[in-house]
Formats: structure tokens, sequence, C-alpha cells
């Protein structure tokens, strides 16, 4: 019996088949922009060719992950304030499968916790119209947001004259979430903690 690839081992995989389509090693010939010959002669084909080919060996990939049971979890750590946190999320390039969603289910609550104890002094904002605005908020609507979410991850931006904590409120497959690519199944909300007086930028 052949010995079945890590999540490790799959991240990796991914990341060098991703490299060798952006260098043009990989192409998918039959792909084309549109399927309109008259509008794809003004799209770069090789671009499109390069997308393709990756978009479909991670699409292989996501099947053997669903086949063997590879998790899509990796472990973050973020230290804040004095405060450290070791938190689950689904790696960018991978899908989560039904035992990935129950450890993000269950990572929630303390994710929450550390959120709001690093950002109360804050300014939050919650992302509207697809990312491209922002609108105040307070915490007891974010409250409301995470009592209908099923999930939380975390990221950071910025450094010592900026920083931007953004908290990303979710429901099922993290893979779907942004972007609507998944709705109304899958989504998510992101609240963005700011300085006070500072604007998200990200």
């Amino acid at each position: 019996m052949s010995e079945v690839y890590s999540t490790e081992e799959l991240i990796k995989i991914l990341a060098d088949e991703r490299r060798a389509c952006i260098n043009g090693e990989r192409l998918n010939l039959a792909a084309s922009a549109s399927g309109s010959p008259l509008l794809d002669r003004f799209l770069k084909p090789d671009g499109i060719q390069k997308f393709s080919a990756y978009r479909d060996f991670k699409a292989a990939v996501h099947r053997y992950q669903q086949q063997h049971q590879v998790s899509g979890i990796v472990w973050r750590q973020l230290t804040m304030n004095g405060k450290t946190l070791r938190y689950p999320a689904i790696d960018d390039q991978l899908v989560a499968l039904s035992s990935d969603l129950e450890i993000l289910k269950a990572a929630k609550a303390s994710l929450l916790a550390f959120w709001y104890s690093v950002a109360q002094d804050m300014d939050l904002y919650l992302s509207i119209n697809s990312g491209k605005d922002y609108r105040r908020t307070w915490l007891d609507e974010i409250g409301a947001i995470a009592k209908r979410t099923e999930w939380a991850s975390l990221s950071v931006h910025g450094n010592s004259t900026f920083l931007e904590i953004i908290l990303q409120l979710g429901w099922g497959k993290p893979e779907e979430a942004s972007y609507k690519r998944g709705w109304p199944l899958s989504g998510s909300e992101y609240i963005h903690a700011v300085h006070p007086g500072k604007r998200p930028i990200c």
C-alpha cells in the first residue's frame, strides 16, 4: 500500500506546481478565456492556460484530500500584547474535511476571546460591498454576527506605525467562504480592528 501524503506535503506539492504553472512549465492548451473566439483574441492565452493548469491540478489534490481524508488544517500562532494564541486554520490552497470543520468550530470561542482582548481599545469596521468599503461597527453587532456564524479565523497586517487585525467570522466551507464563492451555503463577515482614528487598508 502506498504512503498517503501529509497536509504539509500537499501544501509543498501545490506550491511547486503553482510555481511551475506561473513559469509556463505547465499549460492547459485546451483552456480558453470565454469560449468566444472573437473575445478570446483580445485575451492572453498563455495566462489563461497557466491559470487553468493550476486550477485543474489543485482540484485533483482536493479530490485526493477527500479520498484519503488528509486534513486541510494548519496550526498558526499569534502573539499580541503579551498574549499568545495557537489556533487552527484551513490552508489557502486546501479544502476542509468534515472533521476539520469540527475542529474550527471548537476553536471559535477561544479565538474570539483572544480577539476581543487584543482589539478592545481599537476602532472596529465591518467590511461591506465585497470588501470594497467599510462601515464603523460596535461590539454588540459583532456579537450578533458571531452567534450566527460557525467558525472564526484571524489575520494581522501592519507594522510599528499601522496595525490592522482582521477577524473572519464564517459559516460553511472555509475554502468557499471568501468572495461569496459558495454563497449562501458558505460565506463570511470580516471585522477590521485598527488604532483609533485610522481606517482599514486591507
